[in-house]
Protein backbone atom coordinates (compact mmCIF):
# COMPACT_ATOMS: atom_id res chain seq x y z
CA UNK A 1 0.00 0.00 0.00
CA UNK A 2 0.93 3.66 -0.37
CA UNK A 3 0.79 5.02 3.18
CA UNK A 4 1.19 8.61 4.32
CA UNK A 5 2.07 9.10 8.00
CA UNK A 6 1.07 12.48 9.45
CA UNK A 7 3.16 13.50 12.46
CA UNK A 8 4.22 16.71 14.15
CA UNK A 9 1.68 19.46 13.57
CA UNK A 10 1.12 22.68 15.45
CA UNK A 11 0.83 21.15 18.92
CA UNK A 12 2.74 21.17 22.22
CA UNK A 13 2.95 17.40 21.71
CA UNK A 14 4.62 17.61 18.29
CA UNK A 15 7.92 16.16 19.59
CA UNK A 16 6.16 13.02 20.80
CA UNK A 17 4.20 12.85 17.55
CA UNK A 18 7.34 13.04 15.41
CA UNK A 19 8.94 10.23 17.42
CA UNK A 20 5.78 8.12 16.98
CA UNK A 21 5.65 8.86 13.27
CA UNK A 22 9.30 7.99 12.67
CA UNK A 23 8.90 4.58 14.27
CA UNK A 24 5.66 3.90 12.40
CA UNK A 25 7.36 4.68 9.06
CA UNK A 26 10.18 2.23 9.73
CA UNK A 27 7.75 -0.47 10.88
CA UNK A 28 5.44 -0.19 7.87
CA UNK A 29 8.33 -0.08 5.42
CA UNK A 30 9.60 -3.32 6.94
CA UNK A 31 6.13 -4.78 6.18
CA UNK A 32 6.59 -3.99 2.50
CA UNK A 33 4.58 -0.78 2.19
CA UNK A 34 5.69 2.40 0.47
CA UNK A 35 5.58 4.94 3.29
CA UNK A 36 6.51 8.55 3.85
CA UNK A 37 6.04 11.07 6.64
CA UNK A 38 4.67 14.58 6.40
CA UNK A 39 4.32 17.26 9.05
CA UNK A 40 0.81 18.65 8.37
CA UNK A 41 1.79 22.14 9.56
CA UNK A 42 4.43 22.45 6.85
CA UNK A 43 3.52 23.23 3.25
CA UNK A 44 4.75 21.05 0.39
CA UNK A 45 4.99 21.42 -3.37
CA UNK A 46 1.99 20.41 -5.45
CA UNK A 47 2.16 16.85 -6.80
CA UNK A 48 -0.22 14.73 -8.89
CA UNK A 49 0.73 11.20 -7.83
CA UNK A 50 1.93 9.33 -4.75
CA UNK A 51 5.01 8.30 -6.73
CA UNK A 52 5.96 11.93 -7.30
CA UNK A 53 5.23 12.74 -3.67
CA UNK A 54 7.40 9.85 -2.54
CA UNK A 55 10.29 10.99 -4.70
CA UNK A 56 9.93 14.54 -3.38
CA UNK A 57 9.54 13.84 0.34
CA UNK A 58 10.83 10.38 1.26
CA UNK A 59 13.94 10.02 3.42
CA UNK A 60 15.90 6.97 4.44
CA UNK A 61 15.05 7.61 8.08
CA UNK A 62 12.86 9.97 10.08
CA UNK A 63 14.37 9.03 13.45
CA UNK A 64 13.47 11.59 16.10
CA UNK A 65 14.53 11.92 19.74
CA UNK A 66 12.07 13.67 22.09
CA UNK A 67 13.60 16.69 23.80
CA UNK A 68 13.12 17.15 27.53
CA UNK A 69 11.42 20.52 26.94
CA UNK A 70 8.20 21.01 25.00
CA UNK A 71 8.58 22.71 21.58
CA UNK A 72 8.58 26.46 20.99
CA UNK A 73 5.39 26.88 18.96
CA UNK A 74 5.89 30.62 18.48
CA UNK A 75 9.23 29.92 16.79
CA UNK A 76 7.63 27.18 14.70
CA UNK A 77 4.92 29.56 13.51
CA UNK A 78 7.51 32.18 12.61
CA UNK A 79 9.68 29.66 10.78
CA UNK A 80 6.97 28.22 8.56
CA UNK A 81 4.71 31.23 8.13
CA UNK A 82 1.40 29.38 8.15
CA UNK A 83 -0.03 31.68 10.79
CA UNK A 84 -3.18 30.19 12.28
CA UNK A 85 -3.68 27.77 9.39
CA UNK A 86 -3.06 24.34 10.89
CA UNK A 87 -2.84 22.52 7.56
CA UNK A 88 0.02 23.40 5.23
CA UNK A 89 -0.51 23.98 1.51
CA UNK A 90 -1.07 20.78 -0.52
CA UNK A 91 -0.97 18.48 2.55
CA UNK A 92 -4.64 17.58 2.08
CA UNK A 93 -3.97 16.89 -1.62
CA UNK A 94 -1.18 14.53 -0.57
CA UNK A 95 -3.55 12.71 1.79
CA UNK A 96 -5.93 12.06 -1.11
CA UNK A 97 -3.14 10.31 -3.02
CA UNK A 98 -2.48 7.70 -0.31
CA UNK A 99 -4.27 4.39 0.16
CA UNK A 100 -4.25 5.01 3.92
CA UNK A 101 -3.28 8.00 6.05
CA UNK A 102 -1.73 6.87 9.32
CA UNK A 103 -2.47 9.50 11.97
CA UNK A 104 0.47 9.69 14.38
CA UNK A 105 -0.63 13.13 15.61
CA UNK A 106 -1.04 13.96 19.29
CA UNK A 107 -2.98 16.76 20.96
CA UNK A 108 -5.12 19.60 19.59
CA UNK A 109 -5.74 19.37 15.83
CA UNK A 110 -4.71 15.72 15.70
CA UNK A 111 -6.91 14.34 18.45
CA UNK A 112 -9.85 16.72 18.83
CA UNK A 113 -11.61 15.49 15.68
CA UNK A 114 -10.73 18.39 13.35
CA UNK A 115 -8.24 16.41 11.27
CA UNK A 116 -10.54 13.39 11.16
CA UNK A 117 -13.52 15.50 10.05
CA UNK A 118 -11.41 17.14 7.36
CA UNK A 119 -10.37 13.76 5.99
CA UNK A 120 -13.95 12.46 6.22
CA UNK A 121 -15.18 15.36 4.09
CA UNK A 122 -12.76 14.33 1.35
CA UNK A 123 -13.29 10.57 1.55
CA UNK A 124 -9.77 9.84 2.78
CA UNK A 125 -9.09 6.53 4.57
CA UNK A 126 -7.29 7.11 7.89
CA UNK A 127 -6.33 5.17 10.99
CA UNK A 128 -7.71 5.36 14.51
CA UNK A 129 -11.02 6.82 15.65
CA UNK A 130 -13.55 9.00 13.86
CA UNK A 131 -14.11 12.69 14.49
CA UNK A 132 -16.94 12.18 17.02
CA UNK A 133 -14.96 9.84 19.27
CA UNK A 134 -11.90 12.07 19.12
CA UNK A 135 -13.91 15.16 20.07
CA UNK A 136 -15.62 13.39 22.99
CA UNK A 137 -12.43 11.92 24.44
CA UNK A 138 -10.38 15.11 24.04
CA UNK A 139 -12.78 17.10 26.22
CA UNK A 140 -12.01 15.66 29.66
CA UNK A 141 -15.14 17.20 31.20
CA UNK A 142 -17.47 15.63 28.63
CA UNK A 143 -15.56 12.35 28.71
CA UNK A 144 -15.95 12.08 32.51
CA UNK A 145 -19.71 12.58 32.30
CA UNK A 146 -20.10 9.95 29.58
CA UNK A 147 -17.85 7.43 31.34
CA UNK A 148 -19.63 7.83 34.67
CA UNK A 149 -22.97 7.35 32.91
CA UNK A 150 -21.67 3.99 31.63
CA UNK A 151 -20.42 2.88 35.05
CA UNK A 152 -16.74 3.83 34.75
CA UNK A 153 -15.57 5.47 37.97
CA UNK A 154 -13.52 8.66 37.61
CA UNK A 155 -12.12 11.15 40.18
CA UNK A 156 -14.83 13.52 41.41
CA UNK A 157 -15.14 17.05 40.07
CA UNK A 158 -13.66 19.50 42.55
CA UNK A 159 -13.39 23.25 43.02
CA UNK A 160 -10.41 25.37 44.00
CA UNK A 161 -11.98 25.75 47.45
CA UNK A 162 -11.89 21.99 48.06
CA UNK A 163 -9.43 20.25 50.33
CA UNK A 164 -5.83 20.11 49.09
CA UNK A 165 -3.97 18.46 47.44
CA UNK A 166 -5.70 18.93 44.10
CA UNK A 167 -4.85 18.03 40.51
CA UNK A 168 -5.16 20.92 38.08
CA UNK A 169 -5.26 20.12 34.37
CA UNK A 170 -6.34 21.66 31.05
CA UNK A 171 -9.70 20.34 29.87
CA UNK A 172 -8.05 19.15 26.66
CA UNK A 173 -4.57 18.04 25.66
CA UNK A 174 -2.27 15.27 26.78
CA UNK A 175 1.30 14.23 27.65
CA UNK A 176 0.68 15.75 31.11
CA UNK A 177 1.34 19.23 29.70
CA UNK A 178 -0.32 21.89 31.84
CA UNK A 179 -0.94 19.43 34.69
CA UNK A 180 0.09 20.20 38.29
CA UNK A 181 -0.45 18.58 41.66
CA UNK A 182 -1.06 21.51 44.02
CA UNK A 183 -0.33 20.94 47.72
CA UNK A 184 -0.87 24.51 48.97
CA UNK A 185 -2.81 27.63 47.93
CA UNK A 186 0.27 29.29 46.41
CA UNK A 187 0.87 26.23 44.21
CA UNK A 188 -2.84 26.20 43.35
CA UNK A 189 -2.73 29.73 41.94
CA UNK A 190 0.39 28.90 39.91
CA UNK A 191 -1.22 25.67 38.70
CA UNK A 192 -4.31 27.47 37.42
CA UNK A 193 -2.18 29.93 35.45
CA UNK A 194 -0.07 27.09 34.03
CA UNK A 195 -3.12 25.06 32.93
CA UNK A 196 -4.70 28.12 31.31
CA UNK A 197 -1.69 28.38 29.00
CA UNK A 198 -3.01 25.26 27.28
CA UNK A 199 -6.78 25.64 27.52
CA UNK A 200 -9.20 28.35 28.64
CA UNK A 201 -11.17 25.60 30.42
CA UNK A 202 -9.48 24.01 33.44
CA UNK A 203 -10.47 20.90 35.38
CA UNK A 204 -9.87 20.43 39.10
CA UNK A 205 -9.88 16.97 40.72
CA UNK A 206 -8.89 15.60 44.13
CA UNK A 207 -5.41 14.08 44.19
CA UNK A 208 -5.70 10.31 44.62
CA UNK A 209 -2.72 8.52 46.11
CA UNK A 210 -2.13 5.19 44.44
CA UNK A 211 -0.52 3.20 41.64
CA UNK A 212 -0.80 4.25 37.98
CA UNK A 213 -1.80 1.86 35.21
CA UNK A 214 -2.82 1.92 31.58
CA UNK A 215 -4.84 -0.43 29.36
CA UNK A 216 -4.65 -0.38 25.59
CA UNK A 217 -7.60 -1.30 23.39
CA UNK A 218 -6.97 -2.89 20.00
CA UNK A 219 -9.80 -4.06 17.72
CA UNK A 220 -12.34 -3.90 20.57
CA UNK A 221 -10.24 -6.08 22.90
CA UNK A 222 -8.25 -5.07 25.97
CA UNK A 223 -4.49 -5.59 25.99
CA UNK A 224 -2.57 -6.60 29.14
CA UNK A 225 -2.47 -4.00 31.94
CA UNK A 226 0.78 -2.04 32.28
CA UNK A 227 1.95 -0.37 35.51
CA UNK A 228 3.77 2.96 35.36
CA UNK A 229 6.43 3.57 38.02
CA UNK A 230 8.31 6.91 37.74
CA UNK A 231 11.66 6.78 39.51
CA UNK A 232 11.10 10.30 40.83
CA UNK A 233 7.97 12.42 41.19
CA UNK A 234 4.92 11.60 39.08
CA UNK A 235 4.30 10.67 35.43
CA UNK A 236 4.89 14.14 33.95
CA UNK A 237 6.19 15.13 30.50
CA UNK A 238 9.85 14.41 31.34
CA UNK A 239 9.16 11.07 33.06
CA UNK A 240 6.97 9.98 30.14
CA UNK A 241 9.49 10.47 27.39
CA UNK A 242 13.05 10.58 28.71
CA UNK A 243 14.85 7.24 28.62
CA UNK A 244 15.27 5.56 31.99
CA UNK A 245 13.02 8.00 33.89
CA UNK A 246 10.17 5.52 34.40
CA UNK A 247 9.88 1.78 34.83
CA UNK A 248 6.95 0.08 33.10
CA UNK A 249 5.83 -3.39 34.19
CA UNK A 250 3.70 -5.44 31.80
CA UNK A 251 1.76 -7.48 32.58
CA UNK A 252 1.27 -5.51 35.79
CA UNK A 253 1.71 -7.25 39.12
CA UNK A 254 -1.98 -7.26 40.08
CA UNK A 255 -4.50 -9.81 41.31
CA UNK A 256 -6.25 -11.31 38.28
CA UNK A 257 -9.64 -9.95 39.33
CA UNK A 258 -8.34 -6.36 39.65
CA UNK A 259 -6.63 -6.60 36.25
CA UNK A 260 -9.85 -7.98 34.72
CA UNK A 261 -11.93 -5.16 36.23
CA UNK A 262 -9.49 -2.58 34.85
CA UNK A 263 -9.64 -4.11 31.39
CA UNK A 264 -13.46 -4.18 31.50
CA UNK A 265 -13.54 -0.52 32.55
CA UNK A 266 -11.17 0.35 29.71
CA UNK A 267 -13.46 -1.32 27.18
CA UNK A 268 -16.52 0.42 28.65
CA UNK A 269 -14.78 3.80 28.42
CA UNK A 270 -13.59 3.13 24.85
CA UNK A 271 -17.11 2.23 23.74
CA UNK A 272 -18.80 5.05 25.68
CA UNK A 273 -16.66 7.58 23.84
CA UNK A 274 -17.33 5.94 20.45
CA UNK A 275 -13.67 5.28 19.75
CA UNK A 276 -12.42 3.19 16.86
CA UNK A 277 -9.73 0.60 16.18
CA UNK A 278 -7.44 1.46 19.08
CA UNK A 279 -7.06 3.71 22.12
CA UNK A 280 -5.41 3.77 25.55
CA UNK A 281 -7.17 4.24 28.89
CA UNK A 282 -5.29 5.46 31.98
CA UNK A 283 -6.14 4.48 35.55
CA UNK A 284 -5.09 4.95 39.15
CA UNK A 285 -5.63 2.25 41.77
CA UNK A 286 -6.13 3.99 45.12
CA UNK A 287 -4.62 2.78 48.38
CA UNK A 288 -8.10 1.59 49.37
CA UNK A 289 -8.37 -0.56 46.22
CA UNK A 290 -10.71 1.68 44.16
CA UNK A 291 -10.14 1.85 40.40
CA UNK A 292 -10.42 5.35 38.89
CA UNK A 293 -10.23 6.14 35.17
CA UNK A 294 -8.12 9.26 34.64
CA UNK A 295 -8.51 9.80 30.89
CA UNK A 296 -8.80 8.15 27.49
CA UNK A 297 -6.40 8.74 24.59
CA UNK A 298 -7.85 8.45 21.08
CA UNK A 299 -4.40 8.44 19.43
CA UNK A 300 -1.99 6.99 22.00
CA UNK A 301 1.72 7.42 21.45
CA UNK A 302 3.67 4.96 19.35
CA UNK A 303 7.15 6.24 20.18
CA UNK A 304 9.91 4.04 21.66
CA UNK A 305 8.84 5.20 25.14
CA UNK A 306 5.11 4.73 24.60
CA UNK A 307 2.91 2.35 26.57
CA UNK A 308 0.65 0.84 23.90
CA UNK A 309 3.46 -0.95 21.98
CA UNK A 310 4.73 -2.43 25.25
CA UNK A 311 1.27 -3.75 26.10
CA UNK A 312 0.93 -5.20 22.60
CA UNK A 313 4.31 -6.90 22.97
CA UNK A 314 3.12 -8.51 26.21
CA UNK A 315 0.20 -9.92 24.21
CA UNK A 316 2.59 -11.38 21.63
CA UNK A 317 2.07 -8.61 19.05
CA UNK A 318 5.28 -7.13 17.64
CA UNK A 319 5.57 -3.43 16.86
CA UNK A 320 5.44 -4.16 13.13
CA UNK A 321 2.35 -6.34 13.60
CA UNK A 322 0.68 -3.61 15.66
CA UNK A 323 1.20 -0.96 12.98
CA UNK A 324 0.10 -3.37 10.24
CA UNK A 325 -3.04 -4.25 12.24
CA UNK A 326 -3.93 -0.57 12.66
CA UNK A 327 -3.58 -0.03 8.91
CA UNK A 328 -5.65 -3.10 8.03
CA UNK A 329 -8.43 -2.08 10.42
CA UNK A 330 -8.58 1.36 8.78
CA UNK A 331 -8.70 -0.22 5.32
CA UNK A 332 -11.49 -2.60 6.36
CA UNK A 333 -13.54 0.21 7.91
CA UNK A 334 -13.17 2.30 4.76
Amino acid sequence: MNILVLAGGYSPEREVSLASGAQVVDALRSCGHRVLLLDPYKSIAAVDSFEALYEECAKESYAHVIAAQEPDLAALKQEHGNGDELLGKHVLDACKLADVVFLALHGAFGENGQMQATLDLHGVCYTGSGHVGCALSMDKHVAKILMEHCGVKTPAFAGVEDKLPLVIKPCSGGSSLGVTIAHCHEELEQAMRYAEKYDSQVMVEPYIVGREFSVGILDDAALPVIEICPKEGWFDYVNKYQAGATEEICPADLPKEIARQMQQSALLAHRALQLGSYSRVDFILSESGEIYCLEVNSLPGLSPASLLPKEAAAAGISYQELCEKIVQLAHERN
